[in-house]
């Protein structure tokens, strides 16, 4: 039962702190170029691609979020069309800069919210070397450092359920 009231309160706190945190702001210009320099200085080429596709445009993600990346394999395996790069970079974000330590936090069943408002992701927590997110395992925590934009790669895209 005390588990269970944990992770009510860590939801209703995520989703105050999300409403609370204005999304409509854009990207610290410096910070998101900062960010896609350490993508790239850790091989997640592919999404600072994507990032880039969409800097300067109505589609570019807003706000301070934690990305999680899934690597050039992983990307090249599915099929994101160019109007789809906006939606397929917030399912793969949490609305909030969280560094791994932070992350670490909550235990498995809590429900995050996502990038996309209609998403959630529901976190499996047995540890460091076994963390998902969904589908993803975290392989690559703490990509983005020199920023407020925060970010981990991932082993697959991540799925969502209904």
């Amino acid at each position: 039962m005390a588990l269970i009231s944990s992770c009510f309160f860590i939801i209703l706190f995520l989703l105050g702190f999300a409403e609370s945190q204005p999304l409509t702001h854009p990207f610290n210009h410096t910070d998101l170029q900062s960010a896609i320099r350490d993508m790239r200085a850790k091989s997640y080429y592919g999404f600072a691609m994507l990032l880039q596709m969409l800097t300067g445009t109505t589609a570019q993600p807003n706000g301070e979020f934690t990305f999680l990346m899934p690597d050039d394999k992983q990307l090249s395996s599915s099929s994101i069309s160019a109007d789809q790069v906006g939606d397929f970079l917030l399912k793969h974000a949490i609305p909030m800069p969280l560094y791994f330590s932070d992350l670490s936090h909550f235990p498995t069943g809590t429900l995050i919210p996502s990038g996309n408002t209609s998403k959630m992701i529901r976190i499996h927590n047995r540890g460091k070397g076994d963390f998902f997110l969904n589908n993803a395992k975290i392989v690559s925590a703490n990509v983005c450092l020199k920023s407020v934009i925060k970010c981990h790669g991932v082993d697959a895209i991540i799925d969502y359920y209904n």
